[in-house]
């Protein structure tokens, strides 16, 4: 019987088995349909309410299947997805009835620590990235969860604990291999195909396929000064003011997070606390100096008194995993998110109102601290705008029921309507659920970004083959 697939006009096509059987003898990794053993758990991704059923998922050994796959696709204008980490909050990865193009098989790094950058394929997660960039003293700017794929990350922008004083991930990118709607192989970088890294810096995933990133490496480690201190809730307005007051003051060495939540059973949390409402601040200081960073961060861990402080020094490796188990593979997530200019009055009643309101012990609301590096570069230097943000907000709904999603999803709604009026109005794209609308992909790049990068994607992809992440339209 010949495979199905939707194609991009919504018709569904047979497609021939000669064309099946030359896609199998010229693709060398692994072509999964339904009744492969492999297939459920390969279209699975990290957010279990994304549960859609690609007719095909081609499992791509390196960049010539993935050129195939983009042959094959465009041969027969069939639906497509990119799969790298996995770990969009859209699932944007997997697509229904479709190609899933799968890069996760791909994640070599190699490191040049002399010219302090590396090339890294696009299947990489973070923490593959940072084992191997440690070895030499250096880490690329990425985020805080070592299982998130830099593909993802890096093309919506990207920030981490490096961003205050490095920019957006983006912003550390230096060349790209990309495979294009075409399925030409091209190298993007300031001075080749100018237009197509600019879109790719920050304007998502729409432009081709890339299969590998060259980033700018910085010295980092390999310890660094980090960790979280815990008050119980009833801290929470006071901790949230010394918070405001103390990373607006910070270096740029010194990034830190700040998390409302019930506390977990973590080991570095006592007992008495489990199950109960917690205000945390998660710190990372990778300056030279770590005993400049232990006298910045003394009036933070003096402030009343703590249930817990395990800021230590650590491997910067360490660091990167620790919000790691706040967010596994095949819980329901649903996000909403701001940026933020400050850390107002407003926005702190606010929030902690809507704190005391979490019906998940795994729900959250995280105020990251950007900025610093970031407003150096102007408006225009890439997609990823909003270079006048101080922070994200972003209100992580995180549950295990299917029965609870209009529950847990009404909570982050209306925290999120709540605390608008505390926004810049902008928004990042990474965070985007799948139903938000053209208005919020516009706050996300600004109206100017997303004419020119709609004007890109109509000439570098005039036949719409690439529509995985419906962020910008032709």
């Amino acid at each position: 019987m010949a495979l199905s697939f939707t194609q991009l006009d919504g018709k569904v096509m047979d497609a021939p088995e000669a064309a099946m059987q030359a896609l199998k003898a010229s693709f060398r990794g692994a072509l999964l349909t339904a009744d492969d053993p492999a297939y459920d758990e390969t279209r699975k991704v990290w957010n279990a309410m994304i549960d859609r059923r690609p007719a095909l998922i081609a499992r791509c050994s390196g960049t010539a299947d993935v050129v195939r796959a983009v042959q094959f696709a465009r041969e027969h204008r069939i639906v497509n997805s990119v799969r790298g980490g996995g770990h969009n909050i859209a699932g944007l990865a997997v697509c229904d009835g479709g190609l899933m193009i799968d890069l996760s098989p791909m994640r070599g790094v190699w490191v040049d620590p002399a010219g302090r950058t590396c090339r890294a394929q696009a299947g990489c997660t973070l923490g593959d990235v940072d084992r191997e960039t440690q070895l030499h003293g250096l880490a690329a700017v990425l985020g805080f969860v070592s299982a998130t794929g830099i593909a993802g990350l890096t093309v919506g922008g990207g920030f981490g604990y490096l961003t205050r004083r490095h920019g957006w991930t983006c912003d550390t990118v230096l060349g790209m291999e990309v495979v294009t709607a075409e399925g030409r192989v091209v190298r993007a970088s300031a001075s080749e195909n100018a237009d197509l890294f600019w879109a790719l810096r920050g304007g998502s995933g729409n432009f081709g396929i890339v299969t590998s990133f060259e980033y700018r490496l910085f010295p980092v480690g390999p310890e660094i000064l980090g960790g979280a201190i815990a008050w119980r809730a009833d801290d929470s307005r006071r901790v949230l003011e010394a918070f405001e007051a103390f990373s607006a003051g910070a270096p740029r060495e010194l990034t830190s997070v700040a998390v409302l939540r019930i506390a977990p059973p973590a080991p570095w949390l006592p007992k008495e606390v489990h199950g109960k409402p917690i205000v945390a601040i998660f710190v990372c200081y990778s300056g030279a100096s770590l005993e400049q960073g232990e006298a910045l961060l003394k009036p933070l861990r003096s402030l009343g008194q703590p249930v817990a402080d395990i800021v230590a020094r650590r491997p910067y490796t360490q660091m990167q995993s620790l919000l790691d188990a706040t967010q596994p593979k095949g819980r329901r997530y649903y996000w909403k998110s701001h940026y933020l200019p400050r850390i107002d009055a407003c926005l702190i009643d606010t929030a902690t109102t809507h704190a005391g309101r979490i019906g998940s012990p795994h729900s959250a609301i995280l105020m990251f601290q950007i900025g610093g590096a970031l407003g150096e570069l102007p408006a225009d230097h890439s997609p990823a705008g909003n270079r006048d943000a101080a922070y994200v907000l972003n209100i992580a709904g995180s549950w295990e029921r299917p029965e609870d999603d209009a529950a847990h999803m009404r909570w982050a709604r209306e925290c999120f309507e709540a605390t608008r009026a505390s926004s810049t109005g902008g928004a990042y794209v990474n965070f985007l659920t799948e139903e938000e609308g053209r208005d919020r992909i516009e706050a996300a790049y600004g109206g100017a970004n997303l004419q020119r990068l709609a004007e890109l994607k109509r000439r570098l992809d005039p036949d719409g083959l690439f529509q995985h992440t419906k962020r910008v339209a032709g």
